[in-house]
């Protein structure tokens, strides 16, 4: 085919001819709105959030079930008291230390599988060159292309690469076990001191039913967070929750009250 006299002379094409495609960025750097994204949609950093949420909803829930329980047969403020106070404690030192042993018990193993893995890196590194390209053939990419991400991330950090395709271990989102602890431990303090105070505020003759009322719906609250972090439904979230603190607290305060009448 011939070309036409606007493209002979250089001029600029007609309007029935279709323009050039607009060419992408030729710089090798993501645009800030891309890095600002990743950052915070860390994984580790929504678990934390999470998991400091159902923390809270713990305290709630169990320190609701313990004095709900205790006030079907003990109206007593000071009894409530020192009833609540004692199983927040217990609670929170509990809810911590059962988070610092799940975490460090993770970060020894990630350790021991990194101590490995430097080894093999400094005694075999072009045998585990080939294995990070294979890992990445693995995933869609052709062998050309895998061999080029394998051999720029590995001249860049050969550590971090390997330890996020081979382990699924970033480098740089690993949780403190001690951030942990105190976070879960405090989570849950937070959540039973709601509690504990639903109970002991109100008249005697009404305490029960308002720290059903603000148990409730905290913990419809707390169930709706949860969900939002997480990305999944809000209402069933809330739901279930609000069905587990139900429960608990009539089936304490039933057994109490049928542990009374029957001594």
């Amino acid at each position: 085919m011939t070309v036409g006299h606007g493209s002979e002379h250089g001029s600029d094409p007609g309007p029935g001819t279709a323009s050039p495609a607009a060419q992408p960025p030729t710089n090798d750097t993501l645009p800030a709105h891309a890095s600002s994204h990743l950052l915070s949609t860390s994984v580790s950093r929504l678990n934390r959030l999470r998991a400091g949420v159902l923390g809270c909803n713990d305290g709630i829930t169990s320190t609701a079930g313990l004095v709900v329980g205790v006030a079907a047969t003990h109206p007593s403020t000071t009894v409530l008291a020192v009833t609540g106070l004692s199983g927040l404690l217990a609670g929170s030192l509990s809810m911590g230390g059962g988070e610092f042993t799940s975490v460090q018990a993770a970060r020894d193993s990630q350790d021991e599988l990194l101590h490995i893995q430097r080894g093999e890196l400094e005694t075999i590194p072009h045998e585990e060159l080939d294995e990070l390209a294979h890992l990445y053939m693995q995933r869609g990419l052709s062998l050309t292309l895998a061999r080029q991400v394998a051999a720029e991330l590995t001249e860049r950090d050969a550590l971090a690469a390997h330890a996020h395709a081979e382990l699924g271990i970033d480098l740089d989102d690993q949780v403190n076990p001690w951030e942990a602890a105190a976070a879960s431990a405090l989570s849950f303090l937070l959540g039973g001191v709601l509690s504990l105070l639903a109970i002991l505020i109100p008249a005697a003759g009404i305490r029960i039913q308002v720290c059903v009322a603000v148990v409730l719906t905290s913990l419809a609250g707390t169930g709706y967070l949860a969900a939002r972090f997480g990305s999944a439904p809000t209402a069933r979230a809330a739901l279930r929750n609000l069905t587990v603190g139900s429960v608990t607290m009539a089936v304490t305060y039933a057994l109490s009250a049928l542990t009374q009448a029957l001594l």
